[in-house]
């Protein structure tokens, strides 16, 4: 099923088979009806909000794997749940920007002030940074770093298609905020796993 069909069910409520055999021949449908190829612009964005949360789903699982009895992670998985569900959001309305329906759902400006209030809260515990750092550390702090590098491309395809078509703006702060917030995790991560970080030796 493609991702448009994904975005599609919880929006309209829409039960199908996992396979559909519309986009055989390299065409599929934008929330609407519109049939576009699967390469283009808005595909291209869509795919990489959909590769985003996917990369923040294995990043809460490398939490779970965490042998750390002395830090609960239950508030930084709640939040990438959190993430994931807003996510969709953004797919469904990249997916929604040829059409007027009034049904799919909006990202709410408390989302990014949401980012924003945990980002303060984690850099409470962590020591001011004055030199760039190397992407790592544990696991768990090395997908951060990963995920965040894909939300940078992802946010970088969402402009290229904001200049096509008129988006929430909402959308791009988000995107934006999500990318500090993923590099500050990985960050707070390592912190809490005792794991101190390597600066970069020019």
């Amino acid at each position: 099923m493609s991702v448009i069909f994904t975005l599609l069910k919880p929006v309209f409520y829409i039960h199908m088979q996992i396979y559909t055999k519309t986009g055989d021949g390299g065409e599929t449908s934008l929330i609407g009806g519109v049939r576009v190829k699967k390469n283009c612009l808005e595909m291209e964005a869509i795919g990489e909000v959909d590769e985003l949360n996917a990369a923040v789903g294995v990043l809460a699982g490398f939490l779970d794997k965490v042998e750390d009895k002395k830090n609960d992670w239950t508030s930084a998985k709640n939040q990438l749940m959190s993430i994931q569900n807003n996510l969709f959001v953004v797919g469904a309305n990249l997916a929604g920007t040829q059409t007027d329906l009034n049904r799919v759902p909006k990202l709410k400006e408390v989302v990014v002030a949401d980012l924003e209030a945990e980002i303060d809260k984690m850099e409470t515990d962590l020591p001011k940074l004055t030199q760039f750092i190397l992407p790592g550390g544990s696991e768990a702090a090395a997908q951060g770093f990963y995920t965040r590098a894909i939300c940078r491309r992802a946010e970088r395809r969402v402009v290229e298609m904001g200049e096509r078509h008129p988006l929430d703006p909402n959308i791009k702060k988000y995107l934006n905020r999500l990318s500090d917030y993923l590099f500050v995790l990985g960050r707070w991560i390592n912190r809490r796993e005792g794991i101190g970080e390597s600066v970069w030796e020019k």
